[in-house]
């Protein structure tokens, strides 16, 4: 296996019109979504073998969910199902086509009632890389799970991807919610943080894709926590890396954005697919190829950015190269 991730798999309920606040959307459209499933299958879209592990109700949005999955090519064997708690959904607003307002109805969710019992330890042993998100460090037992995913992956040699993606709605307290996702940064090889997140890991006030010398200092704070790699996106402006022989921003492509919702998710499943390629993700820590590999995620993100909804709107392999073959 390429690529398993593990974390939320739910349903988004987007918008049908575009330009309002949560309080003022007056209908939505139910599509899938959960970070670390849009992750799996856009790795599976762009060609990677993929594998989710998670929790969903037993119920009509949780089958749906795992149909979706299984027909996308997903290895969904790692899938649970809890008889006890539904589904969780993300309600959302979107006030312009960069921006998103999130409402979770999560109070259980069941994809944070995941326990360590219920881990595929086959898939973990068996995969690449494995990826996660912050969200599946909110509550146990879902916490203690990642944690286990991460270390039997790792005693493997699989590269530990793990993506903030911070929802401060769904924390109980912004202290904790700091301390814990620091708490991971030692456990993994791999952090991805926007702009918003690298700032509040990195203690600083607000980091500017145009002012390097803060950013390469965010990023250095960071890659000292642990990550062999870090990661910073800034959206339509491009993206950063960091490793220990340095750093470097690669410019975004331009595109008519309709829905950036999701778009993170599609870059951070680019990079992964690049980085299992080949003999191993060590050997692919070279600069030369981490331009070529960021370059390759910025145009997965903006191909996701086309079309409304996450998993509907991503791309394939053949796109993104006939996408990047009329940039050059």
């Amino acid at each position: 296996m390429d690529i398993v991730s593990l974390g939320e798999l739910l349903i988004d309920m987007f918008p049908v019109k575009v330009g309002q606040r949560l309080g003022e959307v007056e209908a939505f459209t139910p599509k899938p979504g959960g970070a670390p499933a849009n992750v799996a299958v856009a790795a599976r879209r762009l060609g990677a073998s993929t594998a989710f592990i998670g929790k969903v109700g037993q119920d009509p949005f949780g089958d749906f969910l795992k149909s979706v999955l299984d027909c996308e090519g997903v290895d969904t064997r790692g899938l649970r199902f809890d008889n006890d708690a539904r589904t969780t959904m993300a309600i959302i607003a979107m006030p312009d086509e960069n921006s998103a307002e999130f409402f979770f109805y999560r109070n259980p969710g069941a994809d944070y009632l995941l326990r360590v019992d219920e881990l595929d330890t086959n898939l973990l042993r068996d995969t690449k890389a494995f990826h996660f998100g912050s969200l599946s460090l909110t509550d146990e037992p879902a916490r203690s799970a990642t944690y286990e995913a991460a270390r039997i992956s790792r005693e493997t040699g699989a590269l530990i991807s793990y993506d903030v993606n911070y929802r401060p709605a769904l924390w109980k307290d912004p202290g904790k919610a700091l301390e814990q996702m620091q708490m991971m940064l030692s456990e993994v090889d791999l952090l991805k943080v926007n702009e918003s997140e690298v700032a509040l890991l990195a203690g600083l006030d607000k980091v500017y894709p145009a002012n390097l010398d803060l950013l390469e200092q965010a990023a250095r704070t960071l890659l000292q926590k642990g990550p062999s790699l870090v990661v910073i996106t800034f959206g339509e402006h491009g993206s950063y890396f960091m490793t220990e022989h340095g750093g470097e921003f690669i410019s975004s492509f331009r595109v008519e954005t309709i829905d950036a919702v999701g778009c993170g998710d599609a870059f951070i499943a680019g990079l992964l697919t690049r980085l299992v390629a080949g003999e191993g993700w060590q050997y692919n820590l070279a600069p030369e190829y981490l331009i070529d590999s960021l370059r390759f995620a910025n145009a997965v993100g903006a191909l996701t950015s086309l079309n409304r909804g996450v998993i509907p709107a991503l791309p394939t392999a053949h796109q993104v190269e006939n996408f990047l073959k009329t940039q050059e």
